[in-house]
């Protein structure tokens, strides 16, 4: 009698493991439809084929076209957010080692990978005709520009330069985004590790001493 207690208490965890891994991986599939079709012309069939899931299951979980984008788009943001507090909280304490590790974390392969940026442009691309697109990341955003701001008046302040730390930090983030953009338009785009020396030469240019191309311009090679 207390083995078949056991048995029945024990055997519920897999069938949710199953639902949430299910889950997940319709909103990876999501991810790559958007990033071939754009939001528009992406289904709830197409997301199905993608996953090699049932039409039936995508409605399950998600119910409706806009369900699934919204929860794909939140998926992306915290995501996001894991990577950067993650990388933020291994950096080392100065506001140097600091910074180099928020930029770092942009090009990241976890969340910079082409299908991950073409989701992100596309979701961009909707956000203000959709509030709800703009609500669903407006927390995470004001976090991470609030401790790029942060970083960016401590290191000011330590090396004595005279800018607007505010300013500093948007053309910093600008700068990710703008490589972000080349990743995944041009023709013929640079690599991921261009654009991450790019966003560094963009630091040095403020923190001269303090960045070059390969980052922390005082790292022992």
């Amino acid at each position: 009698m207390t083995i078949a207690l056991i048995e029945k208490t024990e055997t519920p965890a897999p069938r949710k493991a199953s639902r949430e891994s299910r889950r997940e991986q319709l909103i990876e599939a999501t991810i790559a439809t958007i990033a071939t079709n754009g939001l528009a012309r992406t289904t709830l069939t197409e997301v199905a084929n993608a996953a090699r899931l049932s039409h039936g299951l995508v409605n399950f979980h998600f119910r409706s076209k806009d369900g699934l984008l919204s929860e794909t788009l939140l998926y992306l943001a915290d995501e996001y957010h894991r990577n950067w507090t993650g990388a933020l909280a291994a950096a080392g304490p100065t506001p140097a080692e600091r910074l180099e590790a928020l930029i770092r974390a942009d090009f990241a392969p976890a969340v910079s990978t082409p299908e991950r940026l073409k989701a992100w442009c596309a979701f961009w691309g909707e956000a203000q005709s959709r509030p709800v697109y703009q609500a669903t990341c407006g927390d995470n955003d004001r976090a991470y520009v609030a401790t790029l701001e942060a970083t960016c008046a401590a290191l000011l302040a330590e090396t004595g330069a005279a800018h607007d730390p505010v300013r500093v930090a948007r053309i910093l983030r600008v700068t990710i985004e703008g490589t972000w953009l080349d990743l995944i338009t041009l023709s013929a785009p640079y690599s991921r590790d261009e654009a991450l020396a790019t966003a560094l030469t963009c630091a040095a240019a403020f923190f001269p001493g303090v960045f070059d191309a390969g980052g922390l311009s005082s790292r022992p090679a």
